[in-house]
């Protein structure tokens, strides 16, 4: 008779502003102009432009006097006049963000798929967001120190694909935009952030993203209490994430905003997409809430902006003021007007083309100074990252301690030998829950691994999940500290927890409630994979043996059943403290997957015979056989605290057989 331990199973624009007293202007797409001075160039954070030289303006004249059908006259080009030097970077502007809108046309036209709608309705946000505001480096995508964007309204991605083709990253080329939608193309009809760089995080399930926007919020004010001196500051970049009305509709994005506002992340930006349009027809149909209101009562900044297509400067003064909240995180409520959803006929094409003086530009035209316009913004982008490794050369000398942690944390936050502090459970320790082995491990591995950081909507005591000797994260008491609060949020906490992974900071989360409550988190979980977020999910009580809770709290087959059916995850279901320890062996060292592991309330020997620590990467093998190497007459599977069990079953067996 074989024993067999199965812990492990892995399915491997607007238009133009009047000149010279001139108020004849075209549409752009439908809309009204902005007046005259409504725009200006700035770099983050926002300000006025520089003064622009002549030969900027000339590069730009030809193409201005195109779209633009009032004749610049030479009085245009005087690089002393600052009024003038934003009104030309104005019609730039404008410019630039119809030849988004144009690519946005021609790339769904192409595809014959995608959404259009939030493209077309955001260009202006996501233009500004690109040329004037963040941080970033093309050259270098991953540069720790860059701000985050995040697209909760993964749909609209082909707006962040052509922002990132015009920025200059090389993982979108003009071909690429060209291959919207289509099968092993750099630009899914979802963002990746596995195929594209620039991407931070898989988007796609509405809602979703804006908690993990939180996640990445979380990390740096984390990270930046931990290492920032008042003399160098290390840690300082911000998030900014767009969402819809689809992503205010569920759930996951209350919850994540209501954690964010107490715990006071005042360089998340949010910005919400509120064109008042759905599949379905209007948002009126399902949705009559006041969602400013709701964000101003959890405690946002909260801005509105009626119309960015006639006043960018609108959108650029409200990411002013998030720049300087210090206590809040701000919720920018952007009305766009409503735009189409689908793709387009060769009517509507030569419609738009003709609004926007396009008729005679080819498919996926650019503009040549565009490019050059939006290396403005990367130039500044490498300068800054420049600074910050000066500055961290400075912190290695000043602060060699931390920068030793810092660098650790950097390179993975994995110290070399780290499996050795995993501790050793003798058969002669007592009995116990393996969900108190696990509390052993894991505070054992936070000796050793300064990333690690812990999570449990509201049962950190229940799960034995809580990391003893560290405080809280709490702002601003505690922002340092290791333990977070998710209050009775499961679906936020891993939605969260995956923009922690995700931040490439070295900082391990680890996400801990009942098993049976996976089923809030599912969703999430399997963006964990998707996304090859290293996060640790937790999963107690794991069966009957849980107590007096009923049938609602004890789980039933299907939990784990679903959960090993997603690919890329890792579930491990130990049978006693040896083989929990060789789980959290394998989990830790496997970065870019996520892990669950199921664990007991009720107690369990602490070293089953037969077990192996070394065996569990395995996902199976033999505990005891008595077969002499023959045909076994029974096979007896058990995993997880079921082992036991069958361990008892076959030695009653045995002697009645015998």
């Amino acid at each position: 008779m074989a024993i067999i331990s199965s812990l492990l199973l892995q399915p491997l624009s607007v238009p133009t502003p009047t000149l010279q007293n001139n108020r004849n202007h075209r549409f752009r797409i439908g809309l009204t102009p902005p007046p005259r001075n409504s725009l200006r160039a700035n770099h983050a954070p926002i300000g006025k432009p520089a003064n622009l030289s002549k030969d900027y303006k000339l590069s730009w004249l030809q193409e201005l006097k195109h779209a633009f059908q009032p004749q610049l006259s030479n009085q245009n080009l005087d690089a002393d006049d600052e009024e003038d030097n934003e009104f030309f970077q104005e019609l730039v502007d404008m410019q630039c963000v119809d030849n988004v809108r144009m690519l946005i046309v021609d790339a769904v036209q192409t595809a014959k798929a995608g959404h259009s709608g939030m493209p077309l309705g955001m260009a202006e946000v996501g233009y500004i967001l690109y040329r004037h505001v963040m941080r970033y480096n093309p050259r270098n995508p991953k540069w720790f120190n860059r701000d985050r964007f995040v697209l909760s309204a993964g749909h609209g991605c082909l707006l962040q694909y052509i922002c990132l083709h015009l920025a200059g990253f090389q993982s979108v080329q003009l071909e690429d935009l060209q291959r919207l939608c289509k099968l092993g193309s750099r630009t899914p009809g979802h963002p990746e952030n596995v195929v594209t760089d620039g991407i931070e995080v898989t988007t796609a399930p509405l809602g979703k993203s804006v908690a993990n926007a939180v996640g990445l919020a979380l990390a740096e004010a984390h990270s930046a209490a931990r290492f920032n001196k008042p003399d160098a500051v290390i840690v300082d970049h911000r998030t900014f994430c767009i969402m819809g009305d689809g992503c205010v509709m569920e759930g996951i994005s209350h919850e994540a905003a209501s954690l964010a506002a107490h715990w006071k992340l005042n360089k998340l930006t949010l910005i919400y997409d509120d064109n008042l349009n759905t599949i379905d027809g209007a948002t009126s149909l399902a949705f009559s809430e006041d969602i400013s209101a709701r964000f101003k009562a959890l405690g946002w900044n909260t801005i509105t902006v009626d119309d960015t297509h006639n006043d960018m400067e609108a959108i650029k003064n409200a990411l002013l003021s998030a720049f300087r909240e210090t206590e809040k995180p701000t919720f920018i409520r952007e009305g766009t007007s409503k735009a189409h959803h689908g793709t387009f006929d060769e009517k509507d094409v030569k419609k738009m083309r003709r609004k926007v003086n396009w008729s005679d530009r080819e498919p996926f035209h650019v503009i040549p100074m565009i490019y050059r316009e939006m290396q403005i913004q990367t130039e500044y982008g490498e300068r800054m990252e420049k600074e910050w490794h000066s500055r961290l050369c400075y912190y290695q000398t000043k602060y060699p301690q931390e920068f030793v942690e810092f660098k650790i944390l950097l390179d993975g936050g994995l110290l070399p030998g780290w499996e050795s502090s995993l501790p050793k459970f003798p058969t002669s320790d007592p009995v116990d829950a393996t969900q108190g082995y696990s509390e052993k491990c894991l505070n054992q591995l936070a000796k050793v691994l300064p990333g690690l950081i812990r999570g449990s909507a509201d049962l950190a005591t229940s799960n034995k999940a809580y990391l003893h000797g560290h405080e809280d994260f709490s702002q601003p008491n505690s922002p340092w500290g290791c333990n977070i609060r998710y209050g009775v949020r499961e679906h936020a906490m891993a939605g969260i927890s995956n923009g922690i992974a995700l931040r490439g900071s070295g900082l391990i989360p680890f996400a801990a409630t009942f098993l049976v409550f996976s089923d809030y988190m599912k969703n999430s979980i399997r963006l964990s994979a998707l996304s090859h977020a290293g996060v640790i999910y937790i999963m107690t009580h794991d069966s009957i043996g849980l107590g007096e809770d009923g049938p609602t709290h004890q789980p039933a087959v299907e939990q784990l059943a679903g959960l090993r059916a997603v690919p890329r995850l890792l579930v491990f279901w130990p049978a006693d403290g040896n083989e929990t320890a060789g789980a959290y062996k394998v989990v830790v060292a496997n970065r870019n997957v996520p892990s669950l592991i199921a664990l007991s309330r009720q107690k369990v020997a602490a070293n089953l015979e037969g077990t192996s620590r070394a065996s569990v990467e395995i996902g199976g093998y033999i505990v005891s056989d008595n077969s002499e190497d023959k045909l076994p007459d029974i096979i007896l599977i058990g995993t997880g605290s079921e082992l036991c069990l069958c361990e008892e079953s076959a030695k009653m067996l045995r002697v009645w057989f015998h």
